[in-house]
């Protein structure tokens, strides 16, 4: 059994479009009741005393989709963010945005803008990352780009770039690396998300279409993350607990 803290947990929320067309409802329909499941899935990671919650929001690949499930997903975007911001304050977390916003409306960069000041609070705890037109090679690209401007400006040397630095110039930097990363939905793929922080991450892999994906979905998915030897490149033998009753390495 994993003897390491589950601190940061990434999921993949899938399923929305498929959740709907079960029902005979319009694919925003879908997305409209995934929105509602963030609410519980942030309350389960409080009380497993996670960290950080990244979700999977939009990918940069997203956008090759009907113009109009792309519009209703800004908008629904937008509608989350002002509709939120001072819940997720008044119950301690911390919203962030990660994710190349270029092609967004001023109006949506504003709102992103907002909620993330007005959750910016010293009393946060618990911090919500949300990946929207987001993908993890554009991720490692941009970060390469950070520090060959870096290098270019003199403030650094190519000697200087190593694990560390890269980790300091993703879109993720100041958070922990990824522990376990959820796919809901049945596929059992990462569709380019966080690909450098869940280097080492625990993959999970539900059926379960992320509309229906509740709390106790989620605390499945941490007992089966504690149910694991995290070796990180080490032997079964050297991570087995101590005679003493240490932490498993």
């Amino acid at each position: 059994m994993s003897g390491s803290p589950l601190r940061h947990i990434a999921i993949i929320m899938d399923g929305n479009n498929r959740w709907a067309k079960q029902r005979d409802l319009s694919g925003i329909a879908g997305h409209k009741e995934g929105v509602e499941r963030i609410r519980e899935v942030m309350s389960s990671c409080q009380e497993l005393g996670v960290d950080v919650l990244t979700l999977f929001a939009f990918s940069s690949e997203n956008w090759k989709r009907p113009k109009r499930e792309v519009d209703a997903l800004m908008s629904l975007f937008q509608l989350y963010l002002k509709r939120e911001a001072k819940d997720l304050k008044k119950r301690g977390v911390r919203l962030r945005v990660v994710g190349n916003r270029s092609q967004f409306s001023t109006a949506l960069n504003s709102a992103i803008t907002k909620a993330e000041q007005l959750t910016d609070v010293a009393e946060a705890k618990t911090t919500l990352v949300i990946a929207a037109d987001y993908g993890g090679r554009w991720d490692i690209v941009q970060a390469a780009a950070r520090l060959a401007d870096r290098v270019a400006a003199g403030e650094i040397t190519s000697a200087d770039i190593n694990e560390q630095t890269f980790a300091q110039s993703t879109a993720l930097a100041q958070m922990p690396e990824v522990d376990l990363l959820v796919r809901t939905g049945g596929e059992q793929r990462i569709s380019n998300f966080v690909l450098w922080q869940a280097a080492y991450a625990e993959l999970h892999f539900s059926p379960v279409l992320w509309p229906d994906f509740n709390a106790d979905h989620l605390k499945q998915a941490a007992q089966d993350f504690h149910s694991r030897q995290r070796r990180f490149g080490k032997t079964q033998e050297q991570c087995e607990p101590q005679s003493h009753g240490g932490p498993y390495a």
